[in-house]
Parts: C-alpha cells; sequence; structure tokens
C-alpha cells in the first residue's frame, strides 16, 4: 500500500511585548521560578486581565506579511482544561473570531522549486506555566513565570506532504517573525515551538486519516525526525490491519521515538464560551493601514531585490535572505568587495560550512563581514589564489589575525610575475621531453601534468590563470 503523508502545523511563536498579554509582569528569560507571576497571571481571586495593545499590533504586523485576512473585531474566549501549570482552570485565546484569518506563505525546497503553503489562522492567547519534573527528585514544581506570556498561534493548512515541506515552512514562519522583530524566534529557549499533526491516507483517497498531534518540538531537526518516526509507526499500524488512535503523543529524540501523552481532545473538550472578563477588540482601517506603512522589507521582497540588484539566482537569493542576518552579512560583503557572486560562493560555501558544522549562527561567526571582504578582495588583486583563500579562510576561522596579516604569516602571496612563470615552465618543459613530445603528438590530457608540475615548482604560488596562458602558448610553440 502506498500511503500519502497529511502533515499540518501549529506554531506558538511568543511575541517580544514588554510585559505579558493580560498583566504588567516581566517575561525575562531565566528568572527564578515563580519570581514573574503577579496576581492576575496566578489568578487570584478578583484579580482581572487587561489586554497588552502591543500584542494586538504585533500580530496584526504578522497577518499582513502573509497576506491574511485580518479581523477588525476579535473575541477572546476561555479554553477550559485543568492542570497544574494552569492556576485559572482555564486558557484565554480565541477560537471563533481570531485576529488573523486566511493566508498562505510560499516556500522553496531543496530542489529549488516552491511550494503555497496555506495559513488558516493566527491568534492570540495566553501561555500557561511550566512543570518542572526533573529538578526535584520524586516530585513535579510548578513554575508560573511563564504564565500569560503572549502567545501568537499560527496554524497552517494541511497542505504538507514530507517532512522537509514541514520544516521548509516552519523555517519560513520563522524568517518572517524575526524580520518583523514581533518575536525572536528562539527555539531553544522555548519562544517559539512547534506541534505537528501527522495522519496518512491512502494515495488518491480524499478523506483524511486519523491524525495524532507531536507536541512542543524546538528545533527543525527534531521537527524532521519527529515526522519520520511518526510516520513509520502509522504505516506500520496501517499495514497490519491495526487503527490509529487520536492522540497527543511526545517526540523522544534520545530513543528517536514517540510515545503517547494523552487522547487527544476536539474543541468541545474544552468547552470554549466568550471570556467575560474582556470586551471584543474592535480596529479600524486606519489602524491597520497604519501598522503596514511600518513594515520592514521581508524576506521574499528581499530575494526579488537581491536578483535584481545582484543578479542572484532564485536559489542563491532564497537562501541568503532565510535570516535577516545572513541577509545583513551578505550585503556588507558584497558592497565592499562589489563581487556579489563571489561573495555568496563563500557565505553559501566555506562559511555556511563551518557554522553549520559547529553549531554557530552568522551573526556570531569567527570571521566578520569585513574579514571575508578583505579576503575576497585579495583575490580579486591577485594577491592570493582561490586555492590560497581556503587557507587564508582557515587562519580567520581560527583567529590568527586580518588577512594581510594571514597572508604575510604563512607566505602565501601570488606569484604574478610573467618572467618569473615563464622561467618555471621552461624548466618543467626542458626536464619532462617525453611528455612535451606527447602532447604535442596529440595527448592534450597532459596539459594538466604540466600545470601541476608548475605550480608544484612555485610552491603553489604561481597565479594559475597566468600558468595556463603560458604554458599553453609555450607547449605548442
Amino acid at each position: 500500500m502506498k500511503w500519502e503523508i497529511v502533515i499540518g502545523l501549529e506554531i506558538h511563536a511568543q511575541l517580544l511585548t514588554n510585559t505579558k498579554i493580560f498583566s504588567g509582569s516581566s517575561i525575562k528569560f531565566g528568572a527564578a521560578p515563580n519570581t514573574q507571576a503577579s496576581i492576575v497571571d496566578m489568578a487570584m481571586p478578583g484579580a482581572l486581565p487587561v489586554f497588552n495593545e502591543d500584542a494586538l499590533r504585533k500580530a496584526v504586523m504578522f497577518g499582513l506579511a502573509v497576506d491574511s485576512e485580518i479581523g477588525y473585531t476579535s473575541v477572546f474566549d476561555r479554553k477550559n482544561y485543568f492542570y497544574p501549570d494552569c492556576p485559572k482552570g482555564y486558557q484565554i485565546t480565541q477560537m471563533d473570531y481570531p485576529i488573523v484569518g486566511i493566508g498562505e506563505v510560499e516556500v522553496m525546497l531543496d530542489d529549488g522549486s516552491t511550494k503555497k503553503i496555506g495559513v488558516t489562522r493566527a491568534h492570540l492567547e495566553e501561555d500557561a506555566g511550566k512543570s518542572l519534573h526533573n529538578e526535584f527528585p520524586g516530585q513535579t514544581g510548578i513554575d508560573l513565570n511563564r504564565c500569560s506570556t503572549t502567545l501568537l498561534e499560527i496554524v497552517s493548512e494541511p497542505d504538507m506532504r514530507n517532512a522537509k515541506e514541514a520544516v521548509a515552512y516552519l523555517k519560513k514562519i520563522h524568517s518572517i517573525i524575526t524580520y518583523l522583530e514581533i518575536s525572536d524566534g528562539n527555539m531553544a529557549e522555548g519562544s517559539m515551538r512547534c506541534d505537528v499533526n501527522i495522519s496518512l491516507r491512502p494515495e488518491g483517497q480524499e478523506e483524511f486519516g486519523t491524525r495524532t498531534e507531536l507536541k512542543n518540538l524546538n528545533s527543525f531537526r527534531f521537527v524532521e525526525k519527529a515526522i519520520a518516526v511518526e510516520v513509520e509507526r502509522q504505516a506500520e499500524i496501517l499495514e497490519n490491519g491495526g487503527t490509529i488512535t487520536q492522540e497527543t503523543r511526545l517526540y523522544d529524540s534520545e530513543k528517536n521515538e514517540t510515545r503517547p501523552m494523552r487522547s487527544k481532545e476536539v474543541a468541545n473538550d474544552y468547552r470554549y464560551f466568550p471570556e467575560p472578563d474582556l470586551l471584543p477588540v474592535v480596529i479600524t482601517t486606519e489602524y491597520v493601514e497604519a501598522i503596514r506603512a511600518t513594515l520592514p522589507e521581508l524576506p521574499e521582497a528581499k530575494q526579488a531585490r537581491f536578483m535584481d540588484e545582484y543578479s542572484l539566482s532564485k536559489y542563491d537569493a532564497s537562501v541568503l535572505t532565510a535570516t535577516k542576518e545572513m541577509a545583513h552579512y551578505f550585503e556588507a560583503v558584497a558592497k565592499i568587495t562589489s563581487e556579489p557572486k563571489l561573495s555568496t560562493n563563500w557565505i553559501m560555501g566555506d562559511l555556511a560550512s563551518l557554522l553549520n558544522k559547529n553549531l554557530i549562527d552568522i551573526e556570531n561567526s569567527p570571521v566578520s563581514s569585513d574579514d571575508l571582504a578583505a579576503m575576497i578582495n585579495r583575490i580579486k588583486d591577485n594577491t592570493i589564489s582561490s586555492k590560497m583563500a581556503k587557507t587564508v579562510f582557515e587562519g580567520l576561522w581560527e583567529g590568527e589575525g586580518t588577512t594581510d596579516e594571514i597572508i604575510e604569516k604563512r607566505g602565501l602571496k601570488q606569484v604574478t610575475d610573467s618572467g618569473a612563470i615563464e622561467a618555471l615552465i621552461d624548466d618543467v618543459i626542458a626536464n619532462n621531453p617525453g611528455q612535451v613530445e606527447q602532447y604535442r603528438g596529440g595527448k592534450e590530457q597532459l596539459f594538466g601534468f604540466f600545470v601541476g608540475q608548475v605550480m608544484k615548482a612555485s610552491k603553489g604560488q604561481a597565479n594559475p590563470g597566468q600558468v595556463n596562458g603560458l604554458l599553453k602558448s609555450k607547449l605548442q610553440g
């Protein structure tokens, strides 16, 4: 049986409001447990929520960025459930009238193709607290610092058909919210989390299969691995004649497996009803348009500009604009060197490889944009060859000094004196008469042998372009 995978994502982005969505408490990460929870956050009797307008503004910014319908009247609701880290016994969220409605984003896949993925809605809600399972042996602690922190829950359509598409969509949403500076998107600190809904159906069938939900995945890699594991689990059950249980599951990264947490609730189980302590939020066209005027250059617009201004391919421009920091780094290098393609090759090649290998973000790169630009300029003026530049780049990464200091210290200056190169070529030709005769007799593949001998004699410092031109002339003569 061939199965079609159906995936939808629910992304929770913590918004960068100065205070919480319904209280004046701080949202600073890393504070001691229960030191940033007010009487509102802890649901003390008589404490009433007050809506944070900055959360509304940031939600509208996101809606405009994904070309969504904006809810000019949105309503808060109570989602009722009982859990130790939810002191109210309910969560304030939005159900039928969210602030952001239907929209879509376009993602680029690994093969260079693009796909549009629908955004069903994005609604504002408060976060719950946090259960601490490992700090107290045999006990569970409750930290209410996170209660009432502002969340934007972004719900996709079930438009993704494999893990690669899901990760591409997640990265695109991450890119948008960080470009907008409405969230830092720090998955390690929990300010962006992802729930993945997965079901399987026979190829060609229109009806969806029974879905499971993988909760609180906090890295792109874990999303990809968790989907692969869950798809394999569901396929095995179905192929053995079993049925899938609709449930919430947890991904265990150490064991690389998913395990059940609880049966999957439906809307009726939460007994949604309008929040009586908060009035409907009504906004105007003028309010929305004033926010639109403040939007920064977003990834797709920047990508189009890079293609036009720097003559980059769509793929290269897409990679370089994936994060605001990467785009800024590229532009800084390209403007100093006036070599956008060469800058692109180094950033997407050697630099990206070492950053990925060492799990370093580009904003923390040991090789600054000024460092890389200086090295590329030394390639341009023929001080060093592209091969020598690899050694210089290693030195920059290891912090050995500036480009010029590394070139001097390692003796990497390229030989560009035509007379000196001709002398080396004459020696190689004189010392290899048999190969010269074979080359002139039609064995042209020996040309690489002569180039290698000249470069060896120059200790790799002769200009390769000059070597090729002068050598060809002398061999033919």
